[in-house]
């Protein structure tokens, strides 16, 4: 196993750099992601504002061999959905939009969910639950607190709702490789796990599913669905530990913990 990249003062200059130029990605799409669009249509949009407005690279493309420059995951599938022209919003539509993005040897890493027109109360309530575990996640980094101490506090939000954490994938290390140590669980134990330090950089990104953990992946080798066709939701920041606590270097404009 290699070891967990501790990043000094100038390399986190250049990952909130990254981080900052990926939110506006966001609030770009916000604009524009409607119903009766494709999810090509949002990967292309997301392609030319990356390359041509940020001068910046979309570093999911071509990574492991992934084609498109982000995940669309739509409704019953948990991650990495991927664009399709033929693949059209709907109102009522939940649809988790995955990007990464590089500048200057720095990769940052975030999701959001979309809801598409008027979505059922459940759809919003899972969307809505998972934002606030993530956020529950978020707020246990510090120094001297341990992985286990944000997976369980993401974990008891979500059961606490009667939802399941999706097991079969975590959070990452993250800098000048999208994949980094540690791992970062969605579930744990209070005080078990690697003791959090300075310096690192990692993403939460609890993937929350309305029925069981259970997942599949189709065909294609990269769309992982729920097993029982039930809704997931997802939602993703990129995450320093810093002195005293924590610094969300993905934060999107007028985004704040939704805690009361």
């Amino acid at each position: 196993m290699s070891e967990v990249v501790i990043k000094g003062p100038e390399e986190l200059d250049l990952m909130r750099q990254a981080g900052r130029l990926l939110a506006s990605v966001f609030t770009y799409l916000d604009d524009h992601i409607e119903a009766g669009m494709s999810t090509m249509q949002i990967n292309d949009l997301a392609e030319e504002y990356i390359t041509q407005t940020l001068q910046a690279r979309p570093s999911s493309k071509g990574q492991y061999g992934f084609p498109f420059v982000l995940n669309t995951s739509l409704n019953h599938v948990v991650c990495h959905g991927m664009p399709s022209a033929t693949k059209l919003l709907k109102s009522g539509d939940i649809v988790n939009v995955d990007i990464t993005l590089e500048k200057d040897g720095f990769i940052a890493d975030s999701s959001k969910m979309y809801m598409i027109g008027a979505v059922s109360p459940a759809a919003k309530r899972l969307v809505d639950a998972t934002y606030e575990a993530m956020w529950q996640g978020i707020k246990a980094v510090k120094p001297g607190t341990t992985l286990g101490d944000v997976g369980y506090a993401i974990q008891r939000h979500a059961t606490a709702y009667g939802y399941s954490v999706v097991r079969d994938y975590c959070g990452h290390g993250i800098g000048r490789e999208m994949h980094e140590e540690p791992q970062v669980l969605h579930y744990g134990r209070p005080g078990q796990g690697l003791v959090l330090q300075e310096g690192m950089t990692f993403t939460i990104e609890p993937m929350i599913n309305q029925g069981k953990a259970k997942v599949k992946t189709k065909r294609d080798g990269w769309t992982v669905v729920t097993s029982d066709k039930l809704l997931s939701a997802q939602w993703e920041h990129t995450i320093a530990v810093t002195a005293d606590g924590y610094e969300v270097l993905t934060l999107r404009e007028g985004e704040r913990d939704p805690s009361p």
